[in-house]
């Protein structure tokens, strides 16, 4: 049940989600009603002459009063409201002692409706109940009082079912905003990650390729301390050169990727392994397109345990199985003896190395061990790619 002390919601009194067309049937239904009524009111009363001219003067202060009140509530002003509607009540009672109860009667019956839509139903009420009291005792006793209360109670009643049409609208209105402020943060929240995503994209990218620039550079430089041949310094240069190409390119490549822009990993692996030698690859399982940051995943976890292979374990055999099962993708990498210690293996190369490939398969929700293994160093990727997943 609603809580009596409180009052109707900002959008409800601001009428917030109501259509035009709806809006503009209600107001000339209204003000056509309520002057028609009025008219009434004057014919019914036969009033004439200076009579007349104070009843119609009682009429617009009342219906000046009452418009106040309808905007003064939305700034849910307690004391000014009763204040305006006081005066509507005393124009009632004047025009019915004046001999127009007709006029009495439609200033509180608006008392009645405008109380119970606006204001807190325990303030609403007892001035509602005062009102009919008040006008009950004014109108002359040849008039039937039942048929007013009656009137009064009905027009209360049917306040009381607008104002829970408009909490109704209002809570539409709120539920809206919540809704299009939910979409705004998700919108930020997808481009924040997108923005993360792409750093660290980059970064690996960057981290590998810099890194093997700095071998060549450092060689060379101690070449140069040492006197080597200037063809052995041109090479190394033009290593360092090559690689710093391959930075760019393997650059743009991540970024398509991450758009979705790329070859199937399996085929991407097959590139990979054709750079190394003593690397075989079997795919198990049948292939299937995946999500751009898992296709990420497999390919950087791949490209940084070829690197391990090839920096610390050269000449030794590699295995790589890419196997595609009804919800998760594996890859596992399996080299031979190492010439450095697993753990040693385990966090060099590119950037975090395998490391940072652990870290972004936690990201999507999978896992990646690494560690020694009785033939040589195991590398394991598992990450989530139900059936069907995007290209």
């Amino acid at each position: 049940m609603e809580n009596w002390t409180d009052w109707p919601s900002a959008e409800a009194l601001r009428r917030e989600g109501l259509v035009a067309p709806r809006r503009w049937i209600v107001m000339v239904v209204r003000y056509v009603g309520l002057s028609f009524a009025v008219w009434s009111g004057f014919v019914q009363s036969h009033l004439h002459g200076a009579a007349m001219w104070a009843t119609a003067a009682e009429t617009a202060v009342g219906m000046a009063a009452f418009w106040v009140f309808l905007h003064t509530v939305q700034r849910k002003r307690i004391g000014l409201s009763l204040g305006c509607l006081a005066v509507v009540l005393v124009q009632a009672l004047v025009t019915t002692l004046n001999g127009a109860p007709l006029i009495g009667i439609i200033f509180v019956c608006g008392i009645a409706m405008g109380t119970v839509q606006r204001l807190p139903l325990v303030v609403a009420v007892p001035t509602t109940a005062l009102a009919t009291i008040l006008f009950l005792l004014a109108v002359p006793r040849s008039t039937s009082w039942l048929s007013d209360v009656l009137v009064i109670f009905g027009l209360g009643i049917l306040g009381y079912v607008g104002r829970l049409d408009w909490e109704a609208r209002g809570s539409t209105q709120r539920l809206l905003q919540q809704e299009r402020a939910a979409r705004a943060a998700e919108a930020e929240t997808a481009a924040l990650a997108e923005r993360a995503r792409i750093a660290r994209e980059i970064h690996d990218v960057l981290a590998h390729s810099l890194s093997a620039q700095l071998v060549h550079l450092e060689a060379a430089r101690l070449m140069l301390d040492a006197g080597a041949d200037r063809a052995e310094l041109r090479e190394r240069i033009v290593a360092a050169r090559r690689m710093a190409q391959d930075g760019l390119a393997e650059t743009r490549q991540a970024l398509s990727a991450l758009r979705g822009d790329f070859a199937p990993v399996g085929d991407y692996l097959k590139e990979l392994v054709e750079q190394l030698p003593e690397a075989t690859l079997a795919v198990q399982g049948l292939p299937r397109p995946l999500a751009a940051e898992t296709g990420v995943a497999v390919r950087r976890t791949a490209q940084e345990a070829l690197t391990n292979v090839r920096k610390h374990a050269p000449g030794a055999p590699c295995a790589l199985r890419l196997s595609y099962l009804d919800d998760t993708v594996e890859l596992e990498v399996l080299s031979g003896l190492t010439e450095r210690p697993a753990s040693e293996l385990a966090t060099a190369g590119s950037g975090l190395g395998l490391r940072g490939m652990r870290e972004r398969a936690e990201l999507l929700g999978g896992s990646l061990v690494a560690g020694p293994d009785p033939d040589g160093f195991r590398v394991l990727l598992t990450v989530p790619a139900p059936q069907g997943s995007p290209a």
